[in-house]
């Protein structure tokens, strides 16, 4: 564990954690440039989305303090509402998610590619980061599990009896998570990554509650935050499923405008092409006509009253 500053920039004190946080980002970012290029996507419509999830992320950290401000306020009224005592993980996805599909649907008219196409990428860019935010929180100390009094307890600064490692449990899971999905993705074209990252994710993050020991209290009944937005996580997961397949059938919300115009132009060619074939039939009967009137010697007029 490394909870005190690696080194110092004059009054800037660089954390592991927030190192590993930069990691995380970095490397979520190099994903969607990898994948989008493996899987074809629009090169503008990539880009983006990749500016898209930089303002997204910036966002999401602003989210995760409101979340974890909003939890220690309903867990201790007494002391007011405070931010800047923590994040949330699940906060700052929300947050996130938010702002990112707003962007999405608020410009989608002006880009040339679907959500569709991008939708399963998203996922394995949410776990690589996640998974190097979980290191991060264990070079932090946060994040712990409970003391157990097994071999399985390990000493962090705080807790000298030892805790569960409850971040690298995670970091494993999401790393784990990531090879899965990249591997459904690009081997065998899964469409369905998106709805497999939040529904395992959600039934890992309810279980792993049990034994996480920063208590922040219960949210709705006996659930705490974390467990409550797992159980939504997991039914958004299955409802996903049911929208993915009504976005392949491309409603009229997810046809691009490139799509859009290569149907005008067909349509316009089809109407172009009757109107040659009339004006076509048209010469080739005058010329009809005045052939058979030069074979009879009759007047055109006259040729085909026989």
């Amino acid at each position: 564990m490394l909870p005190n500053p690696i080194f110092t920039l004059g009054p800037l004190k660089v954390h592991m954690y927030g190192v590993m946080i930069a990691v995380g980002v970095l490397s979520a970012f190099i994903i969607l440039q990898i994948y989008a290029k493996k899987k074809k996507l629009d090169g503008r419509f990539t880009d983006f989305l990749f500016y898209d999830a930089i303002v997204s992320v910036l966002v999401s950290f602003g989210s995760a303090v409101l979340f974890q401000a909003i939890y220690d306020y309903i867990k201790s009224p007494e002391k007011g509402f405070r931010l800047g005592d923590g994040m949330t993980f699940i906060g700052g996805l929300i947050g996130a998610l938010i702002v990112f599909f707003g962007g999405y649907f608020l410009f989608r008219k002006k880009l040339t590619g679907r959500m569709i196409d991008f939708l399963p990428i998203f996922p394995c860019c949410i776990t690589i980061a996640h998974g190097f935010g979980r290191i991060g929180c264990f070079f932090a100390g946060c994040c712990h599990g409970i003391h157990t009094g097994t071999w399985l307890d390990m000493k962090f600064p705080e807790h000298s009896d030892g805790v569960l490692p409850t971040q690298l449990y995670e970091a494993v899971f999401l790393f784990l998570l990531f090879a899965v999905l990249s591997l459904l993705l690009l081997k065998k074209n899964c469409i369905y990554t998106m709805s497999i990252y939040l529904i395992s994710y959600g039934v890992f993050r309810f279980a792993i509650e049990f034994v996480r020991d920063d208590e922040r209290g219960a949210f709705i009944g006996a659930l705490t935050p974390s467990q409550f937005w797992s159980v939504v996580m997991v039914a958004a997961g299955i409802a996903l499923v049911f929208m993915i397949k009504k976005m392949k059938r491309k409603p009229a919300w997810s046809v691009t405008v490139s799509e859009e115009a290569e149907a005008s132009a067909s349509e316009s060619a089809s109407e172009s092409g009757e109107s040659v074939s009339e004006e076509a039939g048209l010469l080739s009967k005058e010329q009809c006509e005045e052939n058979t009137a030069e074979s009879t010697g009759m007047p055109e007029g006259d040729a085909g009253k026989e």
